[in-house]
């Protein structure tokens, strides 16, 4: 009843515009296009989405303007009800988050921010709706946080199979770039609506058996998240492809298109596009030692420091290091070891800390120095390049397990998100 009484409303209130329109000067009405919910989508919104993409697509042959109109309608109702999704969840982006992740987009591209929206309005993009649709994606990636990734649990014995299945094959190492098309289905379809995927999906195999060009198609056809980047999924390992896609490339060449493949979601086809090898595992790690002083309400950063200066000036007259750790070091867990911090890996200490430890040859004591957690002196007693390669590929079957299952429920979430919502397309 809310509903209709919202779009009644709406109706009347376009009736009103268009009997003033009679007593004054032609205005320019702006049509709704769809109802999301309790939300308009207007044309001018449209207008301005369509451009947007036509900017990011500019030099590359887009589909007919019907299809595009389409597609791009189809991501403004999803933008929309990730919109409402974030405000019934309270998530706010606000100003300063958001201007934290220009700055840092302007710092990766080695610019500065004004740099960059000059660039931005130098290619045709209007920066506050730049700025807008970073807060949209800052806003998707906390409510997949939510409501996708808090889900998701990976288990050691996963982590084991996972491994142990990779092992048995040839390729397990390899990663792919992937292209992506999909021919999607309702959340409940009936026979009637699988069957017209179905044909459609093979209509889609004929195109491409034709020597069509897959980005283009996928462009004009797919219903797929990508399907306006030609479908592109980008590089994946092997692992991280949800079941039915690993298990299809598996049987595939590089430039091969595979078969329809169903799932829930409806009717995929990929193709590899690009496809490149696995490699071992080596890192560069560094053993070293230290002694640690912690400041608090007695012992402030000068007597920190001084106190160090003096065990280093032991040192360096004969002190025996693990001696004086073990007596003076506050890092209890190292100190009755006499400092010994083993083999570290790149990233496993502070910044910092790891910062000083590459300035250092072997076998010298650095000055004292200080982290979030006190000062400190440390020595490397040795350096060594490591085979981390089975850590390093648990670590990252971990990861590719975690990446699997969340594109599986992210695309049911979408899926259901859309299904669940009221949308009225206007005529």
């Amino acid at each position: 009843m809310i509903k209709q009484t919202f779009i009644s409303a709406l109706i009347g209130l376009s009736a009103l515009l268009s009997t003033a329109t009679l007593k004054a000067e032609p205005v320019q009405i702006d049509r709704i296009i769809a109802i999301v919910n309790n939300e308009a989508i207007s044309d001018s919104e449209l207008k301005n989405e369509l451009q947007s993409i036509k900017l990011q697509l500019k030099g590359k042959q887009m589909p007919p303007d019907n299809i595009l109109r389409d597609q791009v309608t189809e991501r403004l109702i999803m933008k929309h009800l990730l919109q409402q999704l974030g405000n019934s969840n309270n998530i706010i982006v606000d100003d300063d988050t958001l201007n934290q992740a220009l700055n840092s987009i302007a710092r990766q591209n080695n610019i500065s921010l004004e740099r960059l929206r000059a660039v931005l309005e130098d290619d045709g993009i209007n920066f506050n709706a730049y700025r807008e649709n970073i807060r949209h994606e800052i806003l998707i990636q906390r409510l997949r946080q939510r409501h996708i990734n808090n889900r998701i649990n990976i288990t050691e014995t996963e982590v084991d199979q996972f491994l142990a299945q990779q092992k048995k094959q040839a390729n397990s190492a390899d990663e792919y770039r992937l292209g992506h098309i999909l021919i999607g289905l309702p959340e409940a379809p009936s026979a009637d609506d699988i069957n017209k995927a179905k044909q459609q999906g093979k209509k889609v195999l004929r195109l491409l058996a034709e020597g069509q060009d897959f980005s283009q198609v996928a462009m004009s056809h797919s219903d797929g998240q990508n399907a306006l980047s030609g479908g592109d999924l980008g590089w994946r390992k092997a692992g991280e492809l949800p079941g039915l896609f690993a298990k299809a490339v598996a049987t595939m060449q590089a430039g091969e298109v595979s078969p329809l493949i169903r799932s829930p979601s409806g009717f995929h086809i990929i193709k590899i596009t690009e496809q490149r090898g696995g490699k071992r595992h080596m890192v560069a790690q560094t053993h070293a030692r230290h002694i640690l002083i912690k400041t608090n309400e007695v012992v402030d950063d000068d007597s920190a420091r001084t106190r160090l200066l003096e065990l280093k000036d032991r040192l360096d007259n004969g002190d025996d290091f693990a001696a004086l750790a073990r007596a003076n070091s506050d890092d209890k867990g190292s100190a009755a070891k006499g400092g010994d911090l083993s083999w570290s890996s790149p990233g496993q200490m502070v910044p910092a800390f790891e910062a000083m430890m590459n300035k250092l040859e072997t076998n010298v004591i650095s000055e004292p120095f200080q982290t979030q957690f006190g000062w400190h002196i440390v020595e490397v007693l040795d350096r060594r390049q490591h085979d981390d390669t089975d850590k390093f590929y648990r670590n990252q079957a971990r990861k590719q397990l975690f990446e699997r299952k969340a594109a599986e429920e992210e695309e049911r979430w979408l899926r259901r998100l859309r299904d669940e919502a009221y949308v009225e397309l206007q005529p």
